[in-house]
C-alpha cells in the first residue's frame, strides 16, 4: 500500500482529531447532564459531515475516514434512540466497533505515515 502525506491528508488528520476529541468531551458532558441530547446528536452528525468533506489521498486515511463518518452517525443515532426510550445498545455497539476498526487502521498505518511527515498520534 502506497502511503502519502500531502496537504489534504494533513487536513483530514487535523479535522478528525478535533472532531474525535470534541465528541468525547460532548459525550462526557451529556453523561454528566451538562449537555442536552439534541446538542450531542447535532455535534455527532456535524462531525460526520466535516470528516466526510475532507479528501485524504492516503488509502489508510480514506478507510479511516469512512469508518469515522459511520461511527459519528451511529453514535448520533444511538443517542437519539436512547432519548426516545428505545434500545440504543446495538447502534452504540456499532459505533464503538467502528471506532475500534478506525483506530486499528491508523495504528497499522502510523509508522509509514509518520515517515512521510503525517503524525497521527493525537488521533489514536
Amino acid at each position: 500500500m502506497a502511503h502519502s502525506c500531502g496537504a489534504t491528508d494533513k487536513s483530514f488528520i487535523k479535522t478528525a482529531t478535533v472532531d474525535v476529541t470534541a465528541l468525547n468531551l460532548w459525550a462526557s458532558g451529556y453523561q454528566s447532564g451538562e449537555i442536552d441530547a439534541d446538542d450531542l446528536v447535532a455535534q455527532a452528525y456535524e462531525a460526520a459531515k466535516r470528516v466526510s468533506y475532507q479528501t485524504p489521498h492516503d488509502p489508510s486515511l480514506q478507510k479511516a475516514q469512512r469508518l469515522l463518518d459511520a461511527m459519528f452517525r451511529e453514535y448520533g443515532d444511538a443517542v437519539k434512540l436512547k432519548e426516545k426510550g428505545e434500545n440504543a445498545g446495538q447502534r452504540m455497539y456499532r459505533a464503538y466497533g467502528l471506532a475500534n476498526f478506525a483506530r486499528q487502521v491508523l495504528v497499522d498505518a502510523e509508522p509509514a505515515l509518520s515517515k512521510r511527515g503525517c503524525h497521527i498520534e493525537a488521533l489514536l
